[in-house]
């Protein structure tokens, strides 16, 4: 109970810019939140569609690959299906590659979005807090200019107090929000990095069975969609 209370105690105490901080606080963590379970959500989709599209790479039912790409909001579905619609009009490597990649751009700004907000929300947080002090301050300053000469001192020290609470709290906002966004770059990228290297194998077996069949000269070397 003392705990809460204490909390209330330093909210209050802080001023005026106590709220616009908690408010880009709760602004951050509510747009963490999103981008945790939008990332982790496309980790588990993007490993439940690779584990169905390798084993319909190998049968060479192109077919179901494009469908479940236009089906399927995993982002690698899309990226497969890019290189196999693409591997029906041409069957050279490069251009499947270039195909594949294409499908990965087109990814990662949802990956992305909303994700570079947390660094801009935690440096509001850390400017508001010292501006709330500096403010505070000059209040402090004013208030004691005409102050009996006893007291200054006292009401200095507890005014400079209160200034000091809008720092701290722009600081204990600003941390965890740096924090998040450290975490979710790093999720991100550890995605990217999958679809890079599931791109690689489903492109090695798409290249390798597509190229193979038209050095053959063999008439179903083109996909048939």
């Amino acid at each position: 109970m003392n705990f809460f209370n204490n909390v209330i105690r330093f909210f209050q105490d802080g001023g005026s810019f106590m709220l616009p901080i908690a408010v880009v606080l709760v602004i951050g963590i509510a747009i963490a939140i999103e981008r945790w379970i939008y990332l982790s959500y496309a980790t588990q989709t993007n490993r439940k569609a690779f584990n169905q599209i390798l084993p319909l790479l190998k049968k060479k039912d192109y077919s179901a690959i494009v469908k479940m790409g236009q089906s399927n909001g995993a982002p690698v579905s899309r990226m497969v299906a890019a290189g196999v619609i693409r591997m029906s009009e041409s069957p050279r490597r490069d251009d499947i590659e270039l195909a594949m990649e294409e499908g990965v751009l087109e990814t990662m700004p949802m990956l992305e979005k909303r994700t570079g907000y947390l660094a801009t929300l935690a440096n509001i947080a850390t400017l508001l807090g010292l501006l709330g002090t500096i403010i505070g301050l000059i209040a402090a300053f004013t208030a004691v200019a005409n102050a009996d000469p006893a007291e200054k001192a006292s009401l200095l020290s507890s005014s400079i107090s209160v200034a000091m609470n809008t720092t701290a709290f722009g600081l204990i906002s600003a941390i965890p929000l740096l924090l998040a966004h450290a975490l979710l770059q790093t999720k991100t990228t550890e995605i990217t990095d999958s679809l890079e290297m599931a791109g690689v194998k489903c492109l090695n077996v798409l290249a390798g069975g597509g190229s193979a069949k038209t050095r053959a000269g063999d008439p179903g070397s083109r996909v048939n969609l």
